[in-house]
């Protein structure tokens, strides 16, 4: 029974350990991704500015209509979750950018997509301004998921769509 007093105390210190270092990490964080594809800028731009039907982890996308502001959308995740979207920056087929619009989340942030031609298509890079303000999200998000699966995991749906192998760099 003694080792039980020892587990929980263990457990405890564990506990502690964790958040301490959660309130220790920044809230703001900059990740970047890039990878290539043997697209035209103008169809993956189309293809991110689009419906994201295509995406696995979506489950339902739809236009809000925004009479005179910035464009905006909801994204469905599977478990029925949603995250309101605006876009803040246009210049097709080179840039786009669209920020979190929701206050209410443990999580907040901009994501900038740049596309530039090369040879044979072009390259994507996707980068995250993004703010965890949830001190144990943060943990979870540095330590355990990491600040850039779900730009990894975009990338490689959108080579998915388009039928093509994605090699992803930092």
């Amino acid at each position: 029974m003694r080792w039980l007093g020892y587990a929980g105390l263990l457990l405890a210190v564990l506990i502690a350990v964790v958040i301490v270092i959660a309130v220790m990490l920044p809230e703001k964080h900059v990740v970047t991704r890039h990878a290539f594809f043997r697209q035209s800028p103008e169809a993956v731009f189309a293809l991110i500015t689009g419906p994201q039907n295509w995406r696995p982890d979506v489950a339902r996308w739809e236009e809000i209509p925004n009479p005179g502001g910035p464009r905006r959308w909801q994204e469905y995740s599977m478990q029925g979750n949603s995250v309101t979207f605006e876009e803040t920056a246009s210049d097709p087929p080179r840039k786009y950018q669209a920020v979190i619009a929701d206050k209410n989340l443990p999580f907040s942030g901009t994501w900038t997509w740049e596309i530039t031609p090369a040879n044979d298509g072009c390259d994507v890079r996707i980068t995250e301004n993004g703010g965890v303000h949830n001190a144990i999200f943060r943990f979870v998000g540095r330590f355990v998921i990491g600040y850039s699966k779900t730009m990894t995991d975009y990338l490689k749906a959108l080579g998915k769509k388009f039928g093509e192998p994605v090699n992803i760099q930092e």
